[in-house]
């Protein structure tokens, strides 16, 4: 151990990404990028794009990449801020809302960047058991004896969850919003996939936040762009602590494009959804444990095979999935969903692992 790095940074691990192969020949469906290519504007904007504008810093404050988000919402500029992806909106609201005597709550199985922010500010972690069926737990209901057990100054709630998909009902999660006292950051990634969202949850409440990506279904991964909405005393307190440029005035103008062609994004989605269903359908047939999503990937069980195995075989297959280690976790696979010609080569090597085992 270094004595110029701080303890707490020392002991930590940090965030394990998923697989990145350098290879065109992978099928990747490891880390839910979109399958799909971005709206044809994003690419005039790409190709348009005047490379003297590098010399000079981007706008500081992205409004007219925050006036688009906020015309799509119903909500006014000061309702929102954007980041170098959501990952720094959710390491802001660390900095932002939690004292150092403070605490991080977050469900578990969840993101596993949470516990990690907590390690960087060095507070204390209050993870919350989901139930065995990764549902919300009953010790969590509003008005449970127990709930003050998890109290906390911050509380990060994946809505659809990852990795396993599932989505909390709307109600349930506006009930506990009302009665935590402390800041609920609703992350909705993956949100587009799903049949309802929780934005007027934020906009009505002076402590939740909603935090996007445009990495999932606007098929950005690469650009690193997400935005956050709420109160605009929440976003305000963000604001005062953001990097003074902290979005590339290329990736300002792409999220622009993007934004402006939201039909394009729901037409991917709906595709997305409709190969999801299909490969949950071809997975439960074959005896698969298949957990409902509203995301876009699958989270699943193999019934009668072991989830490393399939792993595994599947790497040596050159497609890549993902697997969690942990008691939690350890016996699912999590499945993003690709191009339908990717999900038939994914089913084809099940078939083949099948006929192995058998």
């Amino acid at each position: 151990m270094s004595r110029y790095i701080r303890r707490s940074v020392d002991a930590m691990n940090g965030y394990l990404p998923g697989e990145q192969p350098s290879s065109s020949d992978v099928i990747k469906l490891n880390t839910n990028e979109n399958p799909y290519p971005p709206a044809p504007e994003v690419l005039q904007v790409v190709r348009g794009f005047d490379p003297q504008r590098l010399r000079r810093y981007p706008d500081p404050a992205a409004n007219e990449l925050r006036q688009c988000i906020a015309d799509l919402h119903g909500c006014a500029i000061e309702n929102v801020i954007v980041g170098n992806g959501s990952d720094e909106i959710l390491a802001l609201c660390t900095r932002a809302f939690v004292e150092s005597t403070g605490s991080v709550g977050y469900f578990t199985p969840s993101y596993s960047l949470y516990p990690i922010l907590a390690d960087i500010r060095d507070v204390e972690k209050r993870p919350v058991p989901l139930t065995r069926g990764f549902e919300w737990p009953e010790d969590f209901a509003p008005g449970s004896s127990r709930l003050a057990r998890y109290a906390a100054s911050l509380f990060f709630m994946t809505n659809p969850n990852a990795p396993t998909g599932i989505c909390h009902p709307k109600n349930t999660v506006a009930a506990f919003c009302h009665s935590f006292d402390g800041i609920v950051v609703l992350d909705e990634a993956y949100v587009d996939f799903a049949d309802e969202d929780c934005v007027d949850i934020a906009l009505n409440s002076a402590n939740v936040l909603v935090a996007r990506s445009l990495s999932k279904s606007y098929s950005l991964a690469g650009a690193r762009l997400g935005y956050a909405l709420g109160s605009a005393d929440l976003v305000g307190a963000l604001i005062k602590i953001k990097d003074a440029y902290n979005i590339a005035a290329l990736t300002q103008q792409i999220g622009i494009a993007a934004i402006r062609q939201v039909a394009q994004m729901r037409e991917n989605v709906t595709r997305i959804k409709t190969t999801r269903e299909r490969l949950r359908a071809a997975l439960e047939q074959r005896d698969f444990i298949v957990y409902p999503s509203q995301a876009n990937f699958l989270w699943t069980r193999p019934a009668i095979m072991g989830a490393v195995d399939l792993f595994e075989f599947l790497g040596a297959e050159n497609i890549l999935v993902r697997h969690f280690e942990g008691a939690e976790t350890g016996n699912f696979i999590r499945i993003s969903i690709g191009l339908d010609g990717e999900i038939d080569a994914l089913i084809e090597a099940v078939d083949r692992f099948i006929a192995e085992q058998a």
